[in-house]
């Protein structure tokens, strides 16, 4: 029985110690047939970005030891004129993963030492006396991690044109995860120093490098040529999810999971499967997440559980979703009850512009695996997809960051204690607990701007209450107008209206006078006809006010 691959990314090690491997290896006749240059292949994490490149190094590295061995049983032996290839090229294989540091000196320092590993790893070429003098002295010098910027700047073009003099062959270029460093950058304050360095590296690597036989990059995101890859317009070809090629190499297909499945001769349902950690697609193809697949079928006594969204700490997620405004957050709203919405999608990221427009946010979600494409509208060259939340194990990540706006600023006790207030009619409680997380959230929303906090409270409602609730929000008025609606599925509990006002100081309201127009709207707009359509009698009807972080709660009568 062969072992389960799980954390396993090296492709030598992956065949060689018995491990189970899902046939990829024609990932590289499709990289051999790209008349491209350069090629970048965003994908979501986790979905085998690391174990194809390694696929790729051992294919088409010149080594001592012969390695076609590793392809003997695979796919691509059956393309005699492509294995003719195999092992004929120097190759440089680099990794960004752990590139990630909270300021950029030690960034700076990590890639020095990034760099330094790797000419340690071509060493041999001094050792030889290949080098001329000069070449050398550069050579060490960045070996000792002891360059400037300059210099450093140049170190990968370098190493391309000494590799390629030493073996009388063009290099192929590898980076995997190359986005990982700019994300930190992002993160921490740093963004424009890791953007110049990596435009200036890459770009000198990639860019007119008559040493380069082919360049292949992957990472989570495509960032913006302007930012990055400028110059590169004529001679990098860009495959995101949303594109058909390579998307059958990246990701487990239906077939593929029922063999995994088969093969560890595990009984299951192939609906409960998909709803768990099916619905990504690429191009064409429909994909399940290889990371949960292999960790399901190694836990499946244990049922259902979310493992790729626990794999890393969804910092960014969560903060892009935190700093987003009342558009998406109304959005979010519709995703969360598994409706879909539609909109624009920009391939090019620009990481220091995603809080400045929801579209931003939605093209940031997608390409990051944390939204799927059901349809995709071309026009005018632009692209309208129409999405949906891709399964129940990222819904589970969208429901613990909707959470945590509260648990961060209430504690967990008291947060259930105010909506078993809210269901239960102990309005007095609910009010007094309401009133102290709206002073606390501060830190997470712009109290001036009570929508997002409102959208906010929406949402946390919806998620908490969602196994014995339906939640309904009403918003074709604009918010002053909303209502929220909670509808137990048990038609002997309460139901609850909710209507929010904001004092308009404008108007010169107080608390007293929009809580007033709250509860008048709801008498005139009679709200509890739904509820009582759908037999639910036992109703309780509120009016909320806010006015900066004061908030007044009052029941009809």
């Amino acid at each position: 029985m062969k072992k389960l691959p799980i954390g396993i990314s090296d492709f030598k090690e992956l065949i060689t110690d018995n491990y189970y491997y899902v046939d990829k290896s024609l990932f590289i006749k499709e990289i051999v047939d790209d008349g491209s240059k350069v090629i970048l292949i965003p994908r979501p994490r986790r979905f085998g970005k690391t174990l194809n490149m390694s696929i790729l190094k051992y294919f088409f590295e010149k080594t001592e030891e012969d390695n076609k061995y590793l392809f003997e049983n695979l796919k691509i032996n059956k393309f005699k004129e492509i294995m003719n290839i195999q092992g004929k090229y120097p190759v440089i294989y680099i990794t960004f993963k752990d590139i990630k540091f909270s300021n950029w000196e030690d960034c700076n320092n990590g890639i020095k030492r990034l760099i330094g590993s790797l000419y340690e790893k071509h060493s041999y070429l001094v050792k030889e006396e290949f080098l001329s003098e000069l070449q050398k002295k550069y050579f060490n010098k960045v070996l000792n991690r002891d360059v400037d910027m300059v210099d450093l700047y140049q170190s990968l073009k370098m190493l391309t044109q000494y590799l390629y003099e030493y073996h009388n062959e063009n290099t192929i270029v590898l980076i995997d995860e190359y986005d990982v460093p700019i994300q930190s950058g992002y993160l921490d304050n740093y963004y424009d120093k890791i953007i110049e360095f990596m435009r200036i590296f890459l770009s000198s690597a990639l860019k007119d490098n008559e040493y380069l036989k082919r360049g292949v990059l992957t990472g989570i995101l495509r960032i913006a040529k302007e930012s990055i890859f400028s110059g590169l317009n004529n001679n990098l070809h860009v495959c995101t999810i949303l594109k058909n090629h390579y998307t059958k190499h990246f990701g487990f297909s239906e077939e593929e999971v029922k063999d995994i499945l088969k093969y560890y001769d595990i009984e299951y349902k192939i609906d409960d499967i998909k709803k768990w950690y099916n619905g990504y697609i690429f191009g064409d193809n429909v994909i399940y997440n290889p990371w949960s697949i292999l960790n399901y079928v190694k836990n499946h006594k244990d049922g259902f559980r979310p493992y790729w969204i626990n794999t890393s700490s969804n910092d960014l997620v969560k903060i892009v979703l935190t700093k987003a405004g009342e558009t998406v957050k109304k959005e979010l709203e519709d995703l969360i009850q598994e409706k879909t919405i539609v909109k624009q999608i920009n391939e090019d990221i620009v990481m220091k512009d995603i809080e400045n427009g929801a579209e931003n946010v939605w093209s940031f979600l997608l390409f990051s695996g944390y939204l799927k494409v059901i349809n995709e509208d071309l026009r005018m060259g632009r692209s309208f997809c129409t999405l949906e939340i891709p399964n129940l194990e990222v819904k589970y990540l969208y429901e613990e960051i909707i959470m945590s706006w509260f648990k961060e600023s209430i504690n967990n006790e008291k947060f259930n204690y105010m909506l078993k207030s809210l269901i239960t009619g102990d309005i007095e409680i609910f009010e007094e607990i309401l009133s102290e997380y709206l002073i606390k959230s501060a830190s997470y929303f712009d109290i001036e701007e009570n929508e997002k906090f409102y959208h906010a409270f929406v949402l946390g409602i919806l998620v908490a209450l969602n196994e014995e609730y339906e939640v309904k929000s009403n918003r074709e008025s604009g918010y002053g107008r909303y209502d929220i609606m909670v509808i137990p599925k048990d038609k002997n509990k309460l139901g609850v209206i909710i209507e929010f006002k904001k004092v308009s100081k404008r108007r010169k309201e107080t608390l007293e006078i929009a809580v007033d127009k709250a509860i008048t709207q709801i008498k005139d707009r009679n709200y509890r006809q739904e509820l009582l359509e759908r037999g639910i009698n036992n109703i309780i009807e509120l009016g909320i006010a806010f006015e900066g972080k004061e908030v007044l709660v009052k029941q009809v009568n």
